[in-house]
């Protein structure tokens, strides 16, 4: 009798002479790349370093697409963007030190917005790892501690034989609900010592799945069926695993309205009668979803921004399904489910009865008209057309990519990013910087449809080095720049809580003939005309830049306006 663990796959003939005789002349590097395309990988971001040129030489001998960035924070973005773009595990190649630090403000994003980054980065000579101080250049004690903070798993190798299982386990756990940035690290020697181990030709490294408990799922079916008044948030892990339809489904089921955070846009679509939209930095909002009896939290950790700035308070019982265990229950009592939100939301569609409530789609439309003349009332028409000249600008399927700006805080809110994994923005760890680079990874990813960047002035600052980037790549990409003079935002906070600002103001280029010296074409634009000039340079192949000068304002915040209750 034969079981499974008694199974053995053997290699055929061709496969064994290959393993015994495997090219002369590869390196560790070698088997870096070769690991990464049997993993189905084809297109990786980086910055060489000298620490790290075994791997770049061996991609000379790769089919591997290589796409390298100015800096390495940039090249992280461009691979967080892939990565949520895709769904695959973006290659991110660095090097030691002080290009391997650079790149933690971009993985922090990663793993605040779940984004599969599979961060490969040299190290010095393998005789000085163990924390002495031997001297070596770009030396730190323990590289792989400043990272241990940050991504999900850390690998370190120290011999060639140890590459590809390496790789194969931390692009597992980069893939692995909740997706997030790994981090390898290889030492210079044994990337560059010749190597007879085979060539990497398969490796099996699937992605565990995360299922609901059942007992869980039908307490909260339950729950769900005796609601006389649910409704549901929806975050980022609706569209990471998407689950949208799904979630569509259970809410009509449920006649309960839905609001989507501002990583779960697109989760559910803007103008279904049961849509809440994104307002959550909004009182009324805030206070419909208190006065839920049930109500169903899907991929959000509500955090501060999805809480209204912890003044949410809910008043009845909370279900919380969540793929990252760090944030279930974790602001809020509740019925944990640690699950992936697709299968989760597939289990109580299974269990769920139909439930009727003619009313729901009423006081759906009664709390978007409040929140509506709210903002009226405020006199921000300059703010609310130039929004709305960016989405009637915007090709449908079109993605969108938005730095820390104030344009981006109102879109957040305000922004009908109309599908699914359409519309990202910084808002995980909030860096300036995002925007940019990550639209270049995007554009990378699918070549087929033009992207969109927003930043401001300060944010573009970041990353104008990028845009040679995106001459040399002749990547689709149009990049919008508020130019309001400095940090707007902050400009905005520190005058309403100090009366005035400090160190925010900035003096800047003349972003349109900048762009022009990288060979880019652009255009100075107002908000009368930035709906042509903005759709006509989405309409051209290749980068642009539109530049809008103007001061917006934000809509006031809700949250200070009384004491949260108790």
């Amino acid at each position: 009798m034969t079981h499974d663990h008694d199974l053995v796959l053997r290699p055929t003939e061709a496969q064994t002479e290959a393993a015994l005789n495997p090219p002369r002349g590869r390196t560790g590097g070698d088997l870096v790349v070769e690991t990464l395309a049997g993993l189905g990988a084809t297109t990786v971001f980086g910055l060489p370093g000298q620490h790290a040129l075994g791997v770049f030489d061996a991609l000379r001998r790769s089919d591997l697409r290589y796409v390298g960035l100015r800096t390495e924070h940039n090249a992280g973005f461009a691979a967080d963007a892939y990565g949520r773009i895709t769904g695959e595990a973006a290659p991110l190649l660095l090097s030691t030190g002080p290009g391997a630090l650079m790149s933690l403000p971009a993985l922090q994003e990663a793993a605040a917005a779940s984004a599969p980054v599979l961060a490969i980065s040299s190290q010095i000579p393998s005789a000085g790892l163990g924390g002495g101080r031997h001297g070596y250049l770009h030396e730190l004690p323990d590289q792989a501690a400043s990272f241990r903070g940050v991504v999900k798993s850390v690998h370190t190798v120290r011999t060639a034989s140890q590459i590809p299982s390496a790789i194969a386990a931390a692009w597992t756990s980069a893939l692995t609900a909740p997706h997030g940035p790994v981090w390898v690290e290889i030492p210079q020697d044994v990337l560059l010592a010749e190597t007879v181990i085979p060539v990497v030709t398969g490796l099996d490294a699937t992605p565990d799945e995360l299922p609901p408990r059942p007992e869980l799922t039908a307490v909260a079916a339950d729950l769900l069926s005796k609601a006389s008044r649910p409704a549901i948030i929806a975050g980022g892990g609706v569209v990471r695993s998407d689950a949208a339809r799904k979630l569509r489904q259970l809410a009509e089921r449920l006649q309960a309205p839905v609001v989507t955070t501002f990583g779960g846009k697109g989760a559910f679509p803007w103008t279904h009668p049961l849509s809440l939209q994104s307002w959550l930095e909004d009182r009324h909002t805030t206070d419909f979803l208190e006065d839920a009896d049930v109500l169903l939290v899907v991929g959000s950790g509500l955090g501060e921004l999805s809480s209204n700035y912890h003044t949410f308070r809910p008043r009845g019982r909370v279900i919380q399904i969540e793929a990252d265990l760090g944030k279930l229950e974790s602001n809020h009592p509740a019925l944990g489910i640690h699950a992936d939100a697709r299968l989760a939301l597939q289990a109580l569609l299974e269990t769920v009865p139909p439930r009727k409530d003619p009313a729901a789609a009423d006081r759906v439309r009664a709390v978007l008209s409040r929140v509506r003349e709210r903002i009226a009332a405020q006199e921000l028409t300059l703010e609310q057309e130039v929004l709305a000249s960016v989405r009637r600008a915007l090709p449908a399927g079109a993605p969108s990519f938005w730095d820390m700006t104030i344009l981006s805080y109102w879109a957040w809110s305000a922004f009908d990013a109309q599908a699914p994994n359409l519309m990202h923005s910084a808002q995980g760890a909030g860096g300036l910087g995002y925007a940019y680079p990550a639209a270049l990874g995007a554009a990378v990813a699918d070549p087929t449809r033009p992207v969109l960047a927003v930043s401001g002035d300060g944010g573009a600052l970041y990353s104008v080095a990028e845009l040679a980037t995106a001459s040399q790549h002749d990547l689709d990409v149009t990049w919008l720049i508020v130019d309001d003079g400095g940090y707007g935002i902050l400009r905005e906070y520190m005058t309403d809580a100090y009366g005035e600002a400090t160190g925010v103001d900035l003096t800047g280029p003349d972003f349109v003939a900048l762009a022009e010296s990288f060979g880019v074409p652009a255009v100075r634009t107002t908000p009368q005309t930035l709906e042509r000039d903005l759709a006509q340079a989405l309409a051209s192949p290749g980068p642009s830049v539109v530049v809008l000068p103007a001061r917006l304002r934000m809509f006031a915040p809700t949250h200070r306006e009384s004491a949260p209750r108790a």
